[in-house]
């Protein structure tokens, strides 16, 4: 009883003075919660983070990735508590300006300057940190969305050069088709990966300022200029210019059709670079890229795409642990391994050019000769996103019911933006 009663006098006493299991010396954990838990990006993240603790040896980066889809709905009730992470992934646009407008993200504008990011953030990606005229996150990536095709497909088909117009388009489709392969590949099992086609048709029909009214809720979606992107998209459907059954699979296998050449091509972000590599496949030679035909040339090109990034919440518990965390991941070493494990474009300038394949370096150049403008589901509000992307899964089900779809946006438009 003696010797039980001293343990307890001793722990109360290294309580007291702090001692104990956060005493000197003792490492501090750092709490990450991050979507990139799939094939693509675990293995690399894993790496960057055991590079960080090796590194830092007074904290403990404790990686928590949560599925892709699931983290959408996951992480805005954790950070609306009293226990958020310390840092978190996150895409920039529309859905980290509605977390910064609920006050629950911690700005980093000092953070930015402390450690001179402009020296290596371009002002193209540095306009995904700012929010309200202030930075709250950090860019770990850049992506943009394009056409990988199989190269052997499109060659054994008669097609060398790629289409630029969509009348160009159209044809290679009608051509591939004759030549009993399936044009386009299109996972939308998760409804995101359909919304490409409705940002180009827009943007190049409409056009971007067009574009970013009707995500502001300052357009319809039954206006006349809504209605020509969709048949436009119909024009295809109707062509048969899709593999059946769109919405029975994921992204994943739908570039596994391009793969192994059930497909000619599939309308994805650059991450499918690092997917199509996984799967050994060498870009240049096995699958290469090319934009988004031009349907009105009067039409001024853009591209679509994402800015992954890292924002800390207003009520960090280890905000100073998040910060060094960051400045990893801005680090030249930590961009390269990242760009190349997740086949992304780097955030930073830093990074030699020579680690991006051709394919990579291609898309690299299209970017840099365009307006940027994210993706749909991060370029609108999240309740208005989720409308969206039912309504492309919708119209992949049935095509014809498109008109009947636009209407049910836009009642889903008037209820987040007041109609």
């Amino acid at each position: 009883m003696r010797r039980k009663t001293g343990l307890h006098l001793l722990l109360l006493a290294l309580i007291v003075l702090g001692i104990g299991a956060t005493s000197v010396g003792a490492q501090e954990k750092i709490s990450i919660v991050h979507y990139f838990s799939d094939v693509l990006g675990k293995e690399a993240i894993g790496k960057i983070f055991t590079a960080f603790n090796e590194t830092h040896p007074g904290y403990e980066a404790v990686d928590n990735s949560a599925g892709h889809e699931d983290f959408k709905t996951q992480i805005l009730v954790t950070i609306a508590g009293d226990n958020p992470p310390d840092v978190f992934s996150y895409w920039a646009g529309a859905r980290t300006q509605f977390v910064v407008d609920a006050g629950r993200l911690m700005s980093l504008a000092d953070f930015w300057e402390e450690n001179d990011l402009d020296a290596i953030i371009p002002e193209g990606v540095k306009a995904a940190a700012i929010y309200n005229d202030d930075i709250y996150l950090i860019p770990m990536n850049a992506h943009l969305t394009g056409f990988w095709y199989n190269t052997k497909v499109m060659a054994d088909a008669g097609i060398t050069k790629m289409p630029e117009t969509w009348d160009e388009f159209k044809e290679a489709c009608v051509t591939l088709k004759e030549a009993g392969v399936h044009p386009i590949s299109l996972g939308s099992m998760n409804r995101w990966p359909a919304q490409y086609w409705f940002d180009y048709t827009v943007s190049y029909t409409a056009g971007a300022e067009y574009r970013q009214k009707l995500m502001a809720g300052e357009a319809k979606y039954t206006d006349p200029e809504v209605v020509t992107a969709m048949e436009a998209w119909k024009e295809l459907t109707d062509l048969g210019c899709f593999a059946p059954d769109s919405n029975a699979y994921d992204w994943t296998e739908a570039a596994d059709m391009v793969a192994n050449g059930t497909a000619a091509m599939n309308l994805m972000g650059t991450w499918i670079s690092g997917y199509l590599n996984g799967l050994g496949l060498e870009p240049g030679v096995d699958y290469d890229f090319f934009p988004f035909p031009v349907i009105n040339p009067d039409v001024p090109r853009v591209t679509h795409g994402t800015v992954d990034g890292w924002v800390v919440p207003e009520n960090a518990k280890n905000p100073e642990g998040a910060k060094a965390l960051l400045l990893h991941f801005v680090s030249k070493e930590s961009q390269e391994l990242w760009a190349v494990g997740q086949g992304a474009l780097a955030a930073s300038t830093a990074v030699d050019p020579g680690i991006y394949s051709p394919v990579m370096a291609k898309a690299a150049e299209h970017l840099a000769s365009v307006m940027f403008l994210g993706g749909y589901d991060l370029s609108t509000t999240p309740p208005m996103a989720e409308g969206g992307l039912d309504m492309f899964a919708m119209f992949m089900n049935d095509p014809s019911g498109y008109q009947e779809y636009l209407e049910i946006a836009q009642e889903v438009a008037d209820d987040v933006f007041g109609g």
